[in-house]
């Protein structure tokens, strides 16, 4: 988990944002909740705008904090997938809870 667990935090909800920081972080952890196996270009597709430096730093980023196991096939052309481990399953009922705030929000900002 990087150097996140050096860091002495004064609360969880600190600890947890220093994990899930990242403008597509979330996203991404989302669309794998979604698909359950996706593979990088699927992924770079369903995000609209996103660099590929930055889906490569994200993707990193969530793999080495343990939210994503990244498997790589040796064949060319490269293949590589991408699912969700135990810790980024257990952080499904968030991400849903996220969604259906979203929702209703989005909703009522229409109005």
């Amino acid at each position: 988990m990087d150097n996140k667990n050096e860091v002495n935090y004064s609360c969880p909800i600190e600890y947890t944002m220093n994990l899930i920081a990242g403008k597509w972080k979330l996203v991404i952890l989302w669309h794998l909740s979604q698909e359950k196996v996706m593979r990088y270009g699927e992924i770079k597709k369903s995000l609209n705008n996103i660099t590929h430096k930055m889906l490569s730093q994200q993707l990193k980023e969530l793999e080495a904090d343990g939210f994503i196991h990244r498997k790589a096939y040796s064949q060319i052309p490269p293949k590589v997938e991408y699912s969700l481990t135990s810790l980024g399953e257990s952080f499904f009922p968030i991400l849903e809870s996220i969604s259906k705030w979203g929702k209703h929000h989005f909703k009522e900002n229409e109005k």
